[in-house]
C-alpha cells in the first residue's frame, strides 16, 4: 500500500517540495524549518518557537495559544501545517476557560493566508492505494 506526507487530522495544510538527493536533504530540510519559523512568526506574532511532536511523524516548530504550527516531510514532499492544539495543558486550560471555539475562529481567520505563504503544490485527491496527487498552485484545473 502507497503513502504520503503525515499531517494531523483537521489540520490546514500547506505543500511545497524539498531537497531529495542524499547530499542535500538535512541541509533542505533545516532551510524549510528556518523559513516556517521565520516567515509563520512575521505573519502571525502570536506564534512562538516551541519544539514537539505530535505523533511520530508530525514536528511542532511553533505554537501559540490556539494552535501548532509544525511540518512533516515524506519522499520530498513537504506538509506545512496548523492545527489547534491538543496537547494536555491546552485541554486542562480549555475544560476552565474554553478556548476550541477561539482557536476555531483564528484557524479560520487566518487559513487563506497560511496557505498563500507556504502552498506551492495544491492535492487534488488520492489514489484507493493512500498516494497523493498534487499539481503546481499557479496551475488551473
Amino acid at each position: 500500500m502507497g503513502r504520503s506526507v503525515s499531517y494531523p487530522n483537521g489540520a490546514i495544510v500547506a505543500f511545497r517540495l524539498v531537497g531529495e538527493t542524499q547530499d542535500d536533504a538535512a541541509w533542505a530540510y533545516h532551510c524549510l524549518v528556518d523559513d516556517i519559523v521565520e516567515t509563520a512568526r512575521s505573519t502571525f506574532p502570536s506564534l512562538q518557537p516551541f519544539e514537539g511532536w505530535r505523533g511520530r511523524e508530525d514536528r511542532i516548530v511553533l505554537r501559540n495559544a490556539f494552535a501548532d504550527c509544525g511540518v512533516s516531510t515524506y519522499g520530498g514532499l513537504a506538509a506545512i501545517w496548523l492545527v489547534e492544539r491538543e496537547d494536555g495543558p491546552y485541554r486542562d486550560a480549555d475544560w476552565r476557560h474554553p478556548r476550541s471555539g477561539r482557536a476555531r475562529r483564528w484557524l479560520e481567520q487566518v487559513s487563506d493566508r497560511f496557505i498563500e505563504l507556504f502552498g506551492e503544490l495544491h492535492m487534488v485527491g488520492r489514489f484507493s492505494n493512500g498516494e497523493a496527487i498534487f499539481r503546481r498552485g499557479d496551475a488551473s484545473l
